[in-house]
């Protein structure tokens, strides 16, 4: 099937959904920095006791990307998955789910982040601490942060926002394995075809073993990627429960 057939026969929202993310992609790539990094300041995610956060970002990250390596992934899985758990569950139910799950990440993130900053917080002194608060941000932005790990990863826990799509994009997968347990998924790196709810528990558990390392500098929202994931089981075990939608089992 030609790639313009494929695009064309896409249902609404996924097509949709990729037009609005490369859209503000391109966008954020035609501004100049200034311009970029106050993009960023209003709709990345910022944790929320930061200035820059706004309720508005637990939305708005989820459409912002951090390079086209991170924006082709989010939207190849979404190309890949998205349409056929569209069909599946229909538009507005899609679409509902879709944002619910990148939603959900973020609030589990934040919460998350907010246990951590606690425990890091207690292991600082008191003028460490006010410089991570008022000179931290500044100190990322220059490539430099604190010496002391502790304050180091705080600061990052606090000053580095997060953007992209990849809760929601994993809240997909799972409703992929859920909705169609044993449909057979060709990875790369396996030779054999693997059923997909054993890919989505594979990718569950990576994400939980990178969370447990604890390792805020590597750039990856492993937090919201479970979050989504968690957000998602919830909601399809309800409507699996309300029979609002249907599991194929083959």
């Amino acid at each position: 099937m030609q790639i313009g057939n494929i695009w064309k026969n896409l249902p609404p929202v996924t097509k949709n959904l990729l037009i609005i993310n490369l859209i503000v992609w391109a966008a954020l790539n035609l501004f100049n920095h200034m311009t970029v990094d106050r993009l960023l300041d209003i709709g990345a995610l910022h944790y929320f006791s930061s200035d820059h956060f706004l309720p508005s970002q637990l939305f708005t990250y989820m459409f912002m990307h951090q390079s086209f390596t991170h924006l082709f992934f989010n939207m190849f899985a979404l190309f890949m998955f998205g349409g056929i758990i569209e069909q599946a569950m229909g538009s507005k139910r899609f679409l509902f789910y879709y944002i619910s799950c990148g939603i959900g990440a973020a609030l589990i993130q934040e919460g998350v982040f907010a246990i951590m900053i606690s425990h890091y917080t207690d292991q600082i002194d008191p003028i460490t601490l006010a410089q991570v608060h008022s000179n931290g941000a500044e100190a990322l932005a220059n490539g430099m942060n604190f010496r002391l790990p502790s304050a180091a990863k705080l600061n990052m826990l606090i000053n580095i926002p997060t953007l992209g799509a990849s809760g929601a994009i994993y809240g997909i997968l799972l409703a992929f394995g859920f909705i169609f347990p044993k449909r057979p998924i060709y990875l790369l790196f396996i030779p054999v075809p693997i059923q997909a709810r054993w890919m989505v528990i594979g990718y569950g558990v990576i994400e939980l073993l990178q969370a447990m390392n604890n390792n805020p500098g590597d750039n990856v929202a492993h937090l919201a990627h479970l979050g989504g994931m968690v957000f998602g089981l919830i909601m399809l075990l309800w409507w699996r429960h309300k029979q609002v939608i249907k599991v194929y089992n083959y």
